[in-house]
């Protein structure tokens, strides 16, 4: 029950880490303590977080003016901080429904989520007691975003009657839900984040809930980095054209295309084909992001010169030719692989639905893939999960914050690899047309 071994991890790199759950669960409060006893909090700002000689931990990430006067989390706020062995990037995701998107922002960028518990809200006596829906609906949320590492931190027990009992069925009712879920968890640990127990020094109590394992920041400092997808097939979305590049430069006057590798990496020499024109050309020279020539490889930002001058701009894909796609023709909604990619206007996807309109067949909406914008028409919608059974219902429309499974026809194909391979040709975002509004994320598969 809620055990974490500690290993030993490449951990050079900073860990991107959400917390969510639902409202009032004490996401701020847990991120205020992180920061304080951690010493990241400069004594002034702490005093500026006082209230009636007390410290508002929360008011240290909600910095909107709403959030500090209605005491919630509206918007994402991102904190930084380091120990001495490692840094960290927070997002302080919000509860609420209504912000759904916001916490799905966060999270498609995040190494390791923290799923905050709140004791209180729960049956906690009970040992088959019901998990609350938001938290059951951020878990699953993360898992299908492919975020690495999923560590729920149960809150609140100070303020229970009985800590070790509530953590017990608490615990239960989180690996069973895991479980059936099918969603792998890094670990649950017993937290106080108002009295900071377990955030980052552990409990006054050595065996508190009957918990003997790692703080939660000692676990925070083990988790891995979501790899970048380097082992697929060459992929670059092309963001920025520099049209106009110096003659003395490395590029030698030609254009250079910035961008962020998808997947695999750029080495000089490579055969490359550009979609949707279907042109081919060689990798001439590959620059970082200051304009050093070396390779580079999925996650990192680059500069591409090709050899020879072709008709590239913001939006294309340059695509590995070694088993490059064909353009898949108008009329051809054939969703059949060809070499490593797909490319088609048929997209069967899971769709997290973050509009207040519900999703209906025979919408259109805009959507973007990598930087490329398309018209996406809504042709059927399968199935709707049902967060408390995890059932897959038959549904005609996806109402707010809803999960299911739904079909697009594109206006134009795109170059694609299922999301459980890449992040990037994997996912989309549908935009309302009309108020321009992000109106759900889109995972595609296989």
């Amino acid at each position: 029950m809620g055990t974490f071994e500690m290993t030993t991890v490449n951990n050079t790199s900073a860990l991107r880490f959400i917390t969510c759950g639902s409202v009032d669960d004490g996401k701020s409060t847990l991120i205020g303590r992180l920061l304080v006893d951690s010493k990241a909090v400069l004594q002034d700002h702490l005093a500026g977080v006082q209230r009636q000689g007390e410290t508002d931990l929360a008011l240290l990430t909600d910095g909107l003016s709403a959030e500090r006067e209605q005491g919630i989390t509206i918007d994402v706020a991102y904190r930084y901080f380091s120990t001495e062995d490692r840094k960290f990037i927070i997002g302080d995701a919000p509860g609420h429904e209504q912000y759904t998107r916001n916490m799905v922002t966060a999270a498609s960028s995040a190494d390791a989520a923290v799923v905050m518990v709140d004791a209180t809200k729960l049956d906690w006596a009970n040992p088959a007691l019901t998990l609350l829906p938001q938290t059951r609906r951020h878990t699953l949320l993360v898992n299908l975003l492919r975020v690495t590492s999923i560590v729920f931190a149960v809150n609140k027990l100070d303020a229970v009657a009985d800590p070790a009992l509530a953590y017990k069925n608490i615990c239960g009712a989180l690996n069973a839900f895991a479980a059936e879920a099918k969603v792998h968890t890094a670990a649950t640990v017993p937290v106080s984040a108002l009295k900071g127990w377990n955030v980052v020094e552990a409990a006054q109590d050595a065996n508190w809930c009957g918990y003997s394992g790692p703080t939660l920041l000692q676990i925070l400092e083990q988790l891995p980095v979501t790899p970048a997808d380097q082992q697929e097939p060459f992929a670059f979305p092309v963001q920025w054209v520099e049209k106009n590049s110096s003659s003395s430069d490395t590029s030698q006057g030609r254009r250079v295309f910035w961008g962020r590798l998808a997947t695999g990496s750029a080495s000089v020499g490579q055969t490359i084909k550009i979609l949707p024109s279907g042109q081919t050309a060689n990798i001439a020279q590959v620059l970082n992001t200051v304009r050093v020539p070396q390779s580079v490889q999925a996650g990192h930002s680059a500069g591409i010169v090709l050899d020879r001058e072709v008709d590239v701009s913001r939006g294309d894909w340059l695509l590995s030719n070694d088993s490059a796609p064909t353009k898949a023709p108008a009329d051809d909604f054939d969703d059949t692989p060809q070499g490593p990619f797909t490319v088609t206007r048929e997209l069967h996807t899971t769709v997290a639905w973050m509009d207040d309109e519900p999703l209906v067949a025979g919408r259109v909406y805009l959507a973007l893939h990598g930087h490329r914008w398309v018209k996406a028409r809504v042709k059927r919608i399968h199935h709707r999960l049902n967060i408390n059974t995890l059932a897959e219902e038959d549904a005609t429309e996806l109402p707010p914050n809803a999960i299911g499974h739904v079909e697009l026809a594109l206006q134009e194909a795109i170059p694609l690899l299922p999301f459980e391979r890449s992040r990037v040709l994997g996912s989309m975002i549908l935009v309302d047309t009309a108020s321009h509004k992000t109106s759900g994320a889109l995972l595609l598969n296989a």
